[in-house]
């Protein structure tokens, strides 16, 4: 029997491709198993339905096969040659049928191009591909003959979208699975904007072209794919409108609520792409079976849809395959679904994190800071170490670091009182020992384990002193100047939350140029060290730091929090990562001047010829007439209800500040004076003229200060 006759006169056992030419060379002809007999009979067991619904009695031949007759109606075929090219494996003589292997189905998904060992379709020395007999053009994927291809492509396809965990990754996944396996093109449209959750969307229904793919002009050889010449532009590199407002009660809103996908032949889907491709992109898309329209459903909802498109010159989609689009839709959307979930979480945690921590550091007067902040992981965004830099009165800071156990939501909730209480007491003016007494009464009264270190530090820039408490916390490093770098001596204490337990306090030397790192213990410590080797480390890290720049000059903050991170090598990040650097610049003493006034009528006025002296001396006589009149002013309200000396200090930064305390704690506030009053107005003055001004209540009385600019 001839190739051709076989085409033109099929047996029982043979049937063309539905939608095909049977003289076309892509639909070749597809041999179904023969027929199995009972044993003892000559008669063969009754065939299985086809799919169009038709049964084959035994023993008689098709209706289109009139030519069964002739080989004596067993289905087999007598003649060599060709035709054994259409037999199922193991159906020649004297071969027991194979009952189990699956039925053969027409031509549908391309399979992916790397088929071969070489990375192409397995083909015979004819060039004829095996499973087929057809002759696959150079370039081009080989199609599908089983359903199994097609569980594969669905499997592999969803296993690649699985792995993306945000909503470009698994969007992306799934264009890179379907073009040019499954489609010439595609287009993802998604709701804008994207409901998260139990979320009710309000307004009406938007979709966003997200992303579309296309079969580049040039493939890639390495991939599997032969080199050809670039395509012909087509009508598909067109279509695609970016935004498409979904109206309510349209064909493409039917079509969305269906929720199953349709070829765009049909009615309702060809109404439909007009809405959601735009007037001069819906002429494009191919007639017939070619193209598939996709919604994506959530698990609540419908967030978008996908369109599958093939090139004319392609195989059309056959009703298969729209069970193939319904599941890339639906793993894609339930994806989708989870990634923008993902995303609020991500979203949540990295908000709850950045409130608790400080947005920006203050600028002190006679220190400079930067800071670093780390999480565990991507996955933990949220932990409980903190940071903190406070300005108190005087000039002075506190530098503040702590650890709370754990890296959760928890432990970041508690890190976030643990830290307000901190500031709350530092505005107090308590000293380091009283705050952390104060913050392990606060632990307990949180609950049961609530355990925390912390590191509390107070730099003044006058006296060049800082003096340190610590509770169960590793202790901090100092980076002196000429490069030496040494671990500060400080009592190590008991954690917060422990309770009944003293804090010590103690004083060190701070001088200028001086640099003070404060961390938490996920810098130093890990699986791969302790905390020791750790702090060796770090410090050993420092001084090499130092010596790049010289004896005279300390290394950039900046910096030097960098070239500390990069000590951390790969497993190193077990836990969060708190940075605090400080770097002690303070005052000359030939920028301060201190005097005490007694609380008496005469002291406004010996006050402004103090300052009147005082800024002749530094060259700063164009502020005499604004701050005697700011400093007059301050000192009458203070000498007005204070009992004992009052303090005046004057410095010179970058500003000129000037603090006034006294021993009454209620602060003074700013009121707007009526006309008959004959007071009132001092703080309206200091709030017009002062660059910025403040008060701040000590545990002796309170500090009103004002700053003006040098000019």
């Amino acid at each position: 029997m001839d190739f051709t006759r076989v085409t033109e006169q099929p047996t029982s056992f043979d049937r063309p491709q539905p939608g095909v030419d049977p003289a076309d060379p892509r639909g070749a002809l597809v041999r179904t198993q023969d027929p199995v007999r009972a044993p003892g009979t000559g008669a063969a067991l009754p065939a299985q339905a086809r799919s169009g619904g038709e049964s084959v009695a035994p023993g008689a031949a098709s209706p289109a096969s009139p030519d069964a007759s002739a080989s004596g109606g067993t289905g087999q075929d007598t003649a060599a040659g060709p035709a054994s090219e259409h037999s199922q494996p193991g159906a020649g003589h004297g071969a027991e049928p194979d009952t189990h292997r699956p039925r053969p189905v027409p031509e549908g998904i391309p399979v992916q191009p790397a088929a071969g060992q070489d990375g192409r379709p397995a083909q015979g020395r004819d060039g004829r591909e095996r499973r087929t007999g057809q002759v696959t053009p150079p370039g081009q994927p080989t199609p599908m003959r089983r359903d199994g291809d097609r569980l594969r492509f669905v499997g592999a396809a969803t296993r690649r979208i699985a792995r993306g965990i945000d909503l470009d990754e698994i969007v992306m996944g799934l264009c890179r699975a379907t073009v040019p396996t499954f489609s010439d093109t595609i287009l993802v449209y998604l709701r804008e904007p994207l409901p998260v959750g139990d979320e009710r969307p309000t307004g009406p229904l938007v979709l966003r072209l997200r992303r579309s793919d296309r079969i580049p002009p040039d493939r890639d050889t390495e991939g599997g794919f032969a080199p050809i010449a670039p395509p012909e532009p087509s009508e598909l590199d067109s279509v695609g409108e970016e935004l498409c407002t979904v109206r309510p009660g349209s064909a493409l809103a039917e079509v969305l609520r269906g929720v199953r996908p349709v070829f765009t032949d049909a009615p309702a889907a060809r109404a439909a792409l007009p809405e959601l491709l735009g007037e001069d992109g819906a002429p494009a898309v191919p007639q017939g079976q070619r193209a598939i329209l996709a919604p994506l459903r959530g698990r609540r909802r419908v967030i978008g849809a996908a369109l599958f498109l093939r090139r004319p010159e392609r195989i059309p989609f056959e009703a298969d395959d729209l069970l193939v689009a319904a599941q890339l839709a639906t793993h894609s959307a339930l994806g989708i679904d989870k990634a923008v979930l993902y995303g609020r979480e991500a979203y949540i945690a990295d908000e709850l994190q950045r409130t608790m921590l400080p947005e920006h550091l203050p600028r002190c007067t006679g220190v400079r800071l930067a800071s670093r902040y780390l999480p565990a992981a991507e996955t933990a965004r949220v932990g409980g170490d903190w940071y903190d830099a406070i300005p108190l009165p005087g000039s002075r800071v506190a530098l503040v670091v702590g650890d709370v156990m754990g890296h959760s939501m928890t432990s970041a909730a508690i890190m976030g009182q643990l830290r307000t209480t901190a500031q709350t007491l530092a505005g107090l003016d308590l000293p380091p020992q009283e705050v952390l007494h104060h913050l392990d009464e606060q632990a307990q009264r949180l609950g049961v384990d609530r355990m925390a270190t912390c590191l509390y530090a107070v730099y003044d820039p006058v006296s060049h002193r800082i003096t340190v408490a610590n509770a169960g916390h590793p202790p901090p490093v100092l980076l002196h100047l000429g490069g030496r770098a040494e671990v500060l001596r400080v009592p190590a204490g008991a954690p917060i939350g422990v309770g009944g337990v003293d804090f010590e306090a103690v004083e060190l030397d701070a001088p200028a140029g001086a640099t003070l790192l404060l961390y938490t213990d996920g810098l130093v410590e890990s699986r791969l060290r302790d905390v020791w080797t750790g702090i060796e480390q770090l410090r050993e890290k420092l001084a090499a730091t130092a010596q790049l720049t010289g004896p005279d000059h300390p290394p950039p903050l900046e910096a030097l929090c960098d070239e500390v991170l990069d000590m951390l090598g790969p497993g190193d990040r077990d836990d969060d990562i708190a940075l605090l650097a400080a770097r002690f610049d303070g005052i000359a003493p030939s920028d301060v001047a201190y005097w005490f006034l007694e609380p008496e009528d005469a002291a406004p006025g010996r006050a402004r010829r103090l300052v009147r002296r005082t800024l002749s001396r530094w060259g700063l006589e164009e502020l005499s007439d604004s701050v005697e009149l700011l400093v007059s002013e301050v000192v009458t309200n203070a000498v007005r209800y204070a009992s004992r000396p009052v303090t005046l200090r004057l410095l010179r930064t970058d500003v000129l500040r000037c603090e006034v305390g006294d021993d009454v704690p209620q602060l003074p506030r700013l009121r707007q004076a009526r006309a008959t009053d004959e007071g009132g107005r001092g703080l309206y003055l200091v709030n017009r003229l002062a660059r910025r001004w403040g008060a701040t209540r000590l545990s002796t009385g309170k500090v009103v200060w004002f700053e003006l600019n040098r000019g």
